[in-house]
Order: structure tokens, then C-alpha cells, then sequence
């Protein structure tokens, strides 16, 4: 059995995600994914995913748990935004407000709403295209290690 080596990035050099990061290290991200993360002009985080087969439900759109799991992992990415990113979620709320079909590009940002000695409080919402497709906040608890 190997190792878990904790969540990482792996920076993209050439595709159409040149210029991001992907995620590696997370075996249920690794899976689900892949998932990617970049830093725009002016700061803030983006983070993105294309459609694949693997996420289409049974009536020929993109389900409602990957749309789930790729806001999870966007929750990570903006609190690293914080520095805390050790952290576990403690709560997930989605509004699924439109749809994607295989092969769509979506993107999501999102930001940090408060922060406290041990939570985080945040908030995003995934677009394809110009419209959105989830709402989404949630509450990540900071885990003190060692």
C-alpha cells in the first residue's frame, strides 16, 4: 500500500492548463479530479476543471457530487489564501443553480468570509462559462498538528 503523502500541486507546463497548478497528493481528489488552481492578476484564486465521462450522472450531465467535490476541493484552495490550509470541513452547503454537460470548462473563485483561531468561513460560486452553475459555502476546522 502507498504511503498518503498529503494534498499538493503539481505545476501544468504545456495544454490547456498551461500556466496552473494541479492537484496531486489526495487520493480522493487525485480520483475525482483532476482539479486545478492558479492565482489571477490581482491575487485571487481560481480554480478549474474540465467535464469528463467519469462525471456524468445517468441523465447525461454533470453530477451533482463531482460539482460537490470539486467545491470541497476550491474551499482548500481559498483558505490556503489564509495560510491555514490544515484544515478539515466541518460544513458544505450547495445551491446548484444550473447545469454543465461533458466536455465544459468551469471555473470557480471564491473568498475567505472570516477566519477565526480555528475556523474559516467561505464562499464561491462555480461558473461555465459566463453562467453559474453552483453556490456554495462552507466552513473548514483548522487542525493543530502536533
Amino acid at each position: 500500500m502507498q504511503e498518503h503523502r498529503g494534498p499538493g500541486s503539481l505545476p501544468v507546463t504545456d495544454g490547456e492548463w498551461a500556466g496552473w497548478s494541479v492537484s496531486a497528493g489526495d487520493p480522493f481528489n487525485d480520483h475525482a479530479g483532476p482539479f486545478y488552481h492558479r492565482t489571477a492578476a490581482d491575487g485571487t484564486e481560481i480554480c478549474g476543471m474540465r467535464v469528463a465521462a467519469r462525471h456524468i450522472n445517468g441523465g447525461g450531465g454533470l453530477h451533482g457530487g463531482a460539482l460537490a467535490t470539486f467545491a470541497d476541493f476550491c474551499l482548500f484552495v481559498f483558505a490556503g489564501m489564509t495560510g491555514d490550509s490544515d484544515a478539515v470541513t466541518v460544513s458544505l452547503t450547495c445551491d446548484y443553480v444550473g447545469g454543465a454537460a461533458l466536455g465544459d470548462r468551469l471555473e470557480c473563485r471564491g473568498e475567505v468570509i472570516r477566519q477565526t483561531r480555528s475556523m474559516i468561513f467561505l464562499r464561491g460560486t462555480i461558473m461555465r462559462e459566463s453562467d453559474p452553475i453552483m453556490a456554495f459555502s462552507g466552513i473548514l476546522k483548522k487542525i493543530r498538528r502536533g
